[in-house]
């Protein structure tokens, strides 16, 4: 899956475990990544993610819909919105916030905790998935739990006993294993998202669906890549060796849109995100996402939000403060 992989390079992505935990039933606990908890690995990212892998024992994810997931030995539960979530050795109990049990510090930022009744025991390393901007199309578009067994994916046996010993390890201060365990966690996230694409239905459309196909993935990865070039129709489809009718009816059959009007919406993103993030003048990011003048990108800007750059980003930096 070359375009999965053009677009993760896209994206920054970086991982790592922040808790190496313990619990024995009863009990439950409330679950979100903060930023905060990213720091020892890299800057805040501006996209995260959440997830939990089960060494021993297991435990039941609840979310706020009601929807349960119960989690054995080897199995993987990846919170790519990263909302709150409980996670239990039974369904229905108080639940407390993992802060309340964290030390004061972290050596090597992972925290180890152990908590609970003293019945049956689960443990378990708890981390996050980070990236830039180009990360959010990724996230948005998988649903709100994907579970796996490490067992199905082709690393998975090293991945699992390389989490164990690292989670360990760094937590007695071992000044490498931050280093294993970003690397680790980015290959567990990189392999479960091509297990995940590769057992998509074959009648499944949207974006992800687009990623799959090689051509049409490698466009979109084109798009996100170069968005300052002048694409077209035309040029996509001569980069994808397809001619422009079959390109445009398979992007917009896959996606859920045209190719051109793909591209304007990720560039619209792209500018809100420079807009909102940096301090760079509008005519600037307007040649940054591949209009010729203020004036074009202003037009096609206002056109998809109802107000010019300056004021999308003046009301945006007031709804921050």
């Amino acid at each position: 899956m070359q375009a999965l992989e053009d677009v993760l390079r896209l994206t920054g992505l970086t991982g790592g475990v922040f808790l190496d935990a313990e619990f024995s039933a009863p009990w439950s606990v409330v679950g979100k990544v903060s930023p905060e908890l990213c720091a020892p690995f890299m800057a805040p990212p501006e996209r995260l993610a959440a997830f939990h892998y089960v060494i021993e024992g297991g435990l039941v994810v609840t979310m706020p819909d009601g929807g349960e997931w119960r989690l054995g030995a080897g199995d993987v539960v990846l919170l790519p919105h990263n909302e709150i979530h409980v996670m239990a050795s039974a369904p229905g109990l108080p639940s407390i916030s993992p802060r309340e049990l964290f030390p004061t510090a972290a050596p090597n930022g992972v925290f180890r905790i152990v908590h609970g009744g003293g019945g049956e025991v689960t443990r378990m390393v708890c981390g996050f998935l980070g990236g830039n901007a180009q990360l959010h199309p990724l996230l948005t578009n998988l649903p709100q739990v994907v579970t796996f067994n490490l067992s199905t994916l082709p690393s998975g046996d090293w991945i699992a006993r390389t989490f164990a010993y690292a989670a360990q390890t760094q937590a007695a201060q071992d000044t490498g294993a931050p280093t294993v365990l970003t690397k680790v966690s980015e290959l567990m996230v990189v392999e479960a998202l091509r297990h995940y694409l590769s057992a998509l239905p074959p009648e499944k459309t949207g974006w992800l669906a687009g990623l799959r196909d090689p051509a049409i993935g490698r466009a979109i990865a084109l798009m996100h890549a170069r968005v300052s070039e002048d694409w077209t129709a035309d040029a996509l489809a001569r980069e994808v060796n397809l001619s422009r009718s079959a390109f445009a009816e398979r992007f917009t059959a896959l996606v859920g849109q045209p190719p051109m009007r793909y591209l304007t919406n990720w560039r619209m993103q792209t500018a809100m995100q420079k807009l909102r993030e940096t301090k760079l003048m509008v005519a600037q990011i307007a040649f940054e996402v591949g209009y010729e003048s203020e004036a074009s990108f202003t037009r096609a800007f206002r056109r998809e939000t109802g107000m010019p750059p300056a004021a999308w980003r003046t009301q945006h930096a007031a709804a921050e403060d």
